[in-house]
């Protein structure tokens, strides 16, 4: 089995702590892995993209290549464009619908969704797009667990238990206290369940 996932941001979303917490997941299941990140402009509001490959057997190179990954989580929705040619052609995204509009000329936000709506593969639609940021307010009270929704989102597509995500959701925030890491599960679950779990 071999698994790799793309993650992509800007600066501030949280695309990094994603990638450790799936990839904490994975260990706890036994999976090897190996994870890179690429910070953009190592600031708030620049690009972020991550990789994590998930493996039942050893794992040479973090890099994922071109036309190989099986999942790619965008806390963006015009980022998300900017990773397809990594993506295998079974491949899912699972991405949020708020724009991060970093730059003066961000395109027609309906654009954005219309190319990614129509994206189709073997399995029919590729794209799932999640209003993340409501979904947390709603389940967590705050949109800061936005990142966390996706995670729940996109735990259809990977080979690891949604109990495995959560005991990692749970260490992960710890130290935030027990108020937070209840906000994220219910995040967590709430992701799941926009995505039709």
């Amino acid at each position: 089995m071999k698994f790799d996932i793309v993650f992509a941001g800007v600066g501030g979303q949280g695309a990094v702590s994603l990638a450790n917490v799936i990839a904490a997941s994975a260990l706890t299941e036994g999976l090897f892995i190996k994870q890179s990140e690429v910070h953009g402009m190592s600031q708030r509001g620049g690009a972020v993209q991550a990789t994590l490959r998930l493996s039942d057997s050893e794992v040479a190179s973090p890099l994922v290549s071109r036309g190989g990954a099986e999942l790619l989580i965008s806390m963006e929705p015009l980022e998300a464009l900017r990773y397809l040619s990594l993506l295998s052609p079974e491949a899912r995204i699972v991405s949020a619908m708020a724009p991060f509009k970093n730059i003066p000329n961000y395109p027609e936000l309906e654009n954005v969704h219309a190319r990614l709506r129509s994206l189709s593969g073997p399995r029919g639609p590729v794209a799932i797009l999640i209003d993340a940021e409501k979904i947390a307010r709603e389940a967590a009270g705050t949109a800061r667990a936005a990142n966390v929704v996706l995670v729940g989102a996109a735990s259809r597509f990977l080979p690891i238990r949604a109990a495995t995500l959560e005991q990692s959701i749970a260490k992960f925030f710890a130290r935030k206290g027990e108020a937070v890491v209840e906000n994220n599960l219910k995040a967590l679950r709430a992701g799941r369940e926009a995505a039709g779990q």
